[in-house]
């Protein structure tokens, strides 16, 4: 049958199982079916094809036969029955006898023979005339007698395109029953059938014919195209770029394939194939309609009728008969409130990309002249759209502005950001500057603002730096203090080494020492830049000061910003930040401060966490998050921070389906920082769980390494420990020194987290041991002497710094001491004694149990149950072992189940004490296995059959009492038995 067959890659049907399932069911491929017929209606691309090829396959697996005939869009030279020559020609290579026997009863039907059709056609007499009723009496029966043998599913495609005479064989065929199983589904662009199409009379005629269904096939939905997208780009994406693609093409399966095979997600130009065939539609329309409607895609997607009134270049009766026409022909679609839309965002796109340069310009002025005089309704965005387009720089600079200003006030940071933006570019000529009167100042400080609150610090560092930069030496000192402050405060939310105190001070010197609005501002600038720099006194003293000239100015909001910084200091210990912040927050609500609102909970939520009193962190960063989801700044400094950490609390807490929940950026748009470290929250889990497939994540999350240390430090020990799961002792040496590279090169070579590297990082090369012969091992024991010294030297600045150190670090810490014991103990190179091993995890566990972490609460009960059975004392390892294994049950922890099943459950004897229980065999078996030598090897060594060894291998492990080769390694080293 000549329906495509798929590659293997491809082979999932995604988002139509359903209606699938439904069409089978319908036509008795599946079930007794209540239908004969089914027409197949869906907008071009949809996936009907697609649909109808799966059917295929379903049909075949039933013992069903099936034959598909396809319709040609041959304009006014459409060959009749053409559909139904192809379907004599399929049958005549599979059946042939059948059809020389039907045809031999019912000679007509040679006339639609595909060989006899063409002008070479060797038996063609066009003095013969066939009848119809013969004709379509013969069809009929050439279908029943192939359907003798079994069911039969004839497939037409495109019957928009059929020729009258086809679709009055289909009526046949359609109210005609036959005396075997025949089923018919007919497909048709929905799309293309407008008012005088044919085939819509047609259509709605047959669909009254007893025992015809109608099925709609609509778009995907949201969740099925990003499957779709995976199947096609198996390397990740990111959110951004997904959701550029899901907008584009509106659930449209070819349209998804076409944006994504030409990676034109981001908004950048149509497929030049695609686009040919969108623009096929436009050439249906009369000249009037094309003109319309390339005035109508200038607006984009849709455009008001009263806008359309003005700027296109037709009668206001000939707009009328325009609008009529793209409306029929589903060009344009109407909507309820006076406006008309592109049927498909793309074929908007496809429009507007086929307009002359000039003939572009001359519609945008069309548009700046309409809505800036006001003869047409619109917003600042549009007109600064289209003033720019129109190359209207002045109208444009003031429109993009109050753009901005508006999105700023319904909570649009990341428009808002776009359209400063766009005025910041427009003015980057000096020149231009004197020709528009911009307060720079004003400007620079409200991209900033936008960005910052849109999540992107960074990129408003740049730009308000590149102003500073651009400015004449005589500019206003006012509009350079602005510029200033607002770069002091990307300064305090960006990971950079850059002091915001250089720029606070300089701000502090342009602005004059008198009461005003910008003094206060930037007073309270200045004392938060002292505050981060652990500055306290000046900090408390230029906050006092700016908190008084606040008030004085009638600046309730700047006030509690101040106050907010200063209840972060503290006066005199910890619990004095406590209930300052509780202050803070209780300010900011009575004064509607928003901003302040956020850092403070955020605040206070760190001081909560810190303590590990989850529970209430919990809840400070839920209200601070849901503060900013209400604002329309979920990405903002103190937001996206508020949730981060809601995810990371929940990994700590073992809810790992709630961290997931919160990492999933779905339907968002993140910028790149936040969308990788909520990745990095999902590779946490996904690593914890032993998803090995996740490790395809890491050259894409690594990519963005270098721009906030949080992403190697969170990423960096997950990534260890799937690189653990392999035994990849290289990747797992060379995951640790990535990170402690990119953390000196972005904080500084002794950072705190590297406490917690080092610990996963030696707790996983001890799981690597197994796989490790002689050189090997002393690699490995060099590399850990390496690891714990950079972990300890760290601890040694902290104590030097007096750095507050919660019960997170003092947990970390004593986990490094652990694992390094536990590494000497398993590699058995300068091996711990057991008492300090067995009390190194004890105190790790509690200092775990201490912190809350159920994961590495479970996990120190599983290594110290190791040490505990290694040495003999069953009960004490399984009243550890238990509760481990039920919690990593309860996560999913794979990697700790395996870990615990080495275990055992059975009771076991205490390992012997000398090698007088081994037999000389045993003993040499043994010396090879504690240098990881595998059972092979040590048969090829040996000279004796593999199967001998593993007989040798398990009589040791009996009479050591050990439960894998690891463990009896250890004991004989512990028990000099080597």
């Amino acid at each position: 049958m000549p329906l495509p067959d798929l590659p293997a890659d491809v082979r999932e049907l995604i988002g139509r199982q359903a209606e699938l399932d439904e069409l089978a069911s319908a036509i008795g491929v599946r079930g007794d079916g209540s239908h004969r017929a089914v027409l197949l209606g869906g907008d071009a691309g949809v996936g009907k094809t697609r649909l109808l090829t799966e059917l295929r396959d379903v049909a075949f697996g039933t013992g069903w036969q099936v034959v598909a005939g396809h319709c040609l869009d041959f304009g006014d030279s459409a060959l009749p029955y053409l559909p139904f020559s192809e379907v004599i020609g399929r049958l005549a290579n599979e059946v042939p006898n059948l059809l020389d026997e039907v045809a031999g009863q019912r000679p007509v039907l040679r006339a639609l023979q595909p060989g006899r059709r063409t002008m070479q056609g060797s038996e063609q007499d066009t003095s013969a005339a066939v009848g119809r009723g013969d004709l379509f009496d013969a069809v009929h029966g050439l279908l029943d007698a192939v359907a003798e043998e079994s069911p039969l599913l004839l497939v037409l495609e495109d019957v928009h395109w059929a020729d009258t005479s086809t679709r009055d064989l289909i009526r046949f065929l359609l109210s005609r029953p036959f005396e075997h199983q025949v089923a018919i589904v007919a497909s048709y662009r929905s799309d293309d059938l407008h008012r005088r199409h044919p085939l819509r009379q047609a259509s709605a005629e047959w669909g009254r014919i007893p025992g015809v269904a109608r099925m709609q096939l609509d778009p995907l939905g949201p969740r099925d195209v990003r499957s779709l997208v995976k199947q096609l780009h198996p390397a990740p994406l990111r959110e951004s770029e997904m959701a550029g693609i899901l907008a584009r093409a509106e659930g449209n399966a070819f349209f998804v394939e076409e944006l994504v095979g030409a990676t034109s997600a981001h908004g950048g130009p149509v497929p030049e194939d695609l686009a040919d065939l969108l623009l096929v539609r436009l050439d249906r329309l009369s000249e009037s309609a094309q003109l319309v409607v390339r005035a109508a895609s200038v607006s984009g997607r849709r455009v008001s009728h009263g806008l359309l009134t003005e700027v296109a270049p037709v009668t206001a009766d000939a707009l009328e008969s325009a609008l009529r026409e793209a409306v029929e022909l589903n060009v344009l679609v109407p909507t309820s409130n006076d406006f008309y839309r592109f049927r498909h965002a793309l074929l908007a796109e496809a429009v507007y990309g086929d307009l002359l340069p000039g003939e572009r310009v001359r519609m945008h002025a069309a548009y700046v002249g309409a809505l800036a005089s006001g003869r047409a309704s619109g917003t600042a965005a549009e007109l600064a759209r289209h003033a720019r387009a129109a190359h209207d720089l002045a109208t444009a600079v003031d429109a993009s502005i109050r753009a901005g200003d508006e999105a700023m006030s319904v909570g649009g940071p990341d428009e808002a950001a776009d359209h400063f933006s766009t005025a910041i570019e427009l003015l980057a000529d000096p020149a231009s500057r004197t020709d528009v009167a911009v307060d720079l100042g004003y400007l620079g400080h409200r991209v900033s603002d936008a960005l910052i609150a849109s999540g992107r610090p960074g990129r408003a560092l740049s730009v308000v730096r590149e102003m500073l930069e651009g400015l004449a030496d005589d500019w206003p000192a006012e509009q350079r203090g602005r510029l200033l402050i607002a770069m002091a405060t990307a300064v305090m939310v960006e990971e950079t080494r850059l002091n915001p105190l250089e720029f606070t001070e300089e701000a502090l010197r342009l602005i004059p020492d008198e009461p005003s609005r910008l003094r206060a501002t930037v007073l309270a600038a200045h004392a938060r830049a002292h505050a981060l720099n652990d500055n306290v006194d000046q900090a408390r003293e230029v906050g006092a000061e700016a908190l008084t000239l606040a008030e004085t100015q009638d600046l309730p909001r700047l006030a509690t910003e101040v106050i907010t910084t200063l209840a972060a200091l503290g006066a005199k210990g910890s619990e004095d930040v406590r209930s300052g912040l509780e202050e803070a927050v209780r300010r900011a609500e009575e004064t509607g401060a928003a901003g302040a609102q956020l850092r403070s909970l955020f605040l206070l939520g760190r001081w909560h966490q810190d303590r590990a009193s989850f529970p209430a962190a919990v809840e400070k960063f839920e209200r601070a998050y849901a503060v900013a989801v209400g604002i329309g700044q979920p990405w903002a400094p103190f937001a996206f921070d508020s949730r981060l950490l809601l995810a990371q609390i929940a990994t700590i807490t073992g809810d790992l389906d709630d961290a997931v929940r919160l990492s999933d950026v779905s339907g968002q748009a993140p910028p790149a920082v936040p969308e990788t470290l909520l990745a990095a929250i999902d590779l946490t889990v996904r690593a914890t769980r032993g998803d090995e497939k996740a490790a395809a994540l890491l050259p894409q999350l690594r990519s963005h390494w270098s721009k906030d240390g949080l992403i190697p430090i969170t990423v960096g020990p997950a990534a260890i420990e799937l690189h653990a799961l392999k035994g990849d002792v290289d990747a797992v040496i060379a995951e640790h020194d990535a990170v402690v590279e990119t953390m000196t090169a972005l904080w500084r070579e002794f950072f705190h987290a590297r406490v917690r590297l080092g610990a996963v990082t030696l707790g996983a090369l001890a799981c690597c041991v197994p796989g490790l012969v002689g050189a090997e091992r002393e690699r490995v024991a060099e590399v850990a002497d390496r690891v714990i010294e950079g972990s300890r030297r760290t601890l040694a600045l902290q104590a030097e710094e007096t750095t507050h150190w919660g019960p997170e670090g003092v947990a970390w810490a004593a986990r490094l001491t652990a694992e390094h014991l536990r590494l000497r103990w398993l590699l058995g190179i300068d091996p711990p004694d057991e008492a300090e091993l067995i009390e190194s995890w004890r105190t790790a566990l509690d200092r775990f149990t201490d912190y809350g972490h159920r994961w590495e609460i479970a996990r120190c009960q599983a290594r110290l149950a190791a040490v505990l059975q290694a040495g003999g004392d069953q009960a004490q390892a399984r009243s550890f072992a238990d509760p481990a294994r039920a919690e990593a049950t309860r996560l999913g922890a794979a990697p700790l189940l395996a870990e615990l099943r080495g275990l055992g459950a059975a009771p076991r004897q205490r390992a012997v004490q000398s090698n007088e229980a081994l037999t000389a065999r045993e003993s040499e078996i043994l010396a090879l296995v504690a240098q990881g030598r595998s059972n092979g090897e040590i048969g090829k060594q040996l000279f004796i059959a593999t199967k001998t060894v593993s007989v040798h291998v398990s009589n040791i492990l009996a009479k050591l009492g050990a439960s894998t080769r690891t463990e009896a390694a250890a004991i004989a080293q512990r028990n000099k038995l080597l």
